[in-house]
């Protein structure tokens, strides 16, 4: 008789998606790097399939009720491996100002440490400011990758990205301090609800 209370198995397609994601990032540098318009193609075809595992790794989880400490400890990783070595890349590459990469990096792995620094209050909820950033970094990023994109739109579209990137970092410093403040034992009005969270970044933070 099977015990409903039993931990999923680490092996299963939320994780699968995320060990691929993972291996995905070097692949992606390197044709990023290499010259042509063919190369860079693929870059951009590569890092839009490891985004849609980004995408969906937390959704299925959540889901299927595949949630497991592996995922909860790679999914994040693999998301700013993705991200970070996009960004970086095409600042070294002279296509995208440092001081971007900069804001988007400092604001990723930040909100990262303050998941930790209140896990024993609650856990921040996934915020919809926080998918609409997700997705308009995945979306200014792919026009940097994607050869013949028009400048004044991929401008714009990062510009954007940055902005809410930002906004939404300053929402989840002030959620984290409620948290942080709350009286042991009570959920106050202002206060997310601790809940389990399986893949907690993915295209939620």
């Amino acid at each position: 008789m099977s015990n409903p209370q039993a931990k999923p198995s680490t092996i299963n397609v939320p994780n699968g998606l995320t060990v691929l994601r993972l291996a995905l990032v070097p692949v992606f540098v390197v044709l990023l790097v290499s010259d042509g318009a063919t190369s860079r193609t693929a870059a951009f075809i590569v890092f839009g399939v490891a985004s849609v595992t980004d995408l969906l790794d937390g959704e299925l989880a959540r889901r299927g009720g595949w949630i497991t400490d592996f995922g909860k400890i790679a999914d994040p990783i693999a998301d700013k491996a993705l991200t970070g070595s996009a960004l970086v890349t095409l600042s070294v590459l002279g296509m995208l100002s440092w001081w971007v990469t900069g804001v988007i990096m400092v604001r990723e792995v930040g909100v990262t440490l303050l998941r930790f620094w209140v896990i024993r209050h609650g856990v921040i909820a996934a915020s919809r400011g926080g998918k609409i950033k997700t997705v308009l970094q995945i979306v200014a990023i792919g026009l940097y990758i994607l050869p013949g994109s028009i400048d004044p739109v991929r401008i714009v579209m990062m510009g954007a990205a940055v902005a809410v990137t930002i906004v939404t970092g300053a929402d989840y410093v002030a959620r984290a301090l409620r948290l942080r403040r709350a009286v042991p034992g009570r959920t106050p009005a202002t206060q997310e609800p601790a809940r389990p969270a399986a893949h907690p970044e993915s295209g939620s933070q």
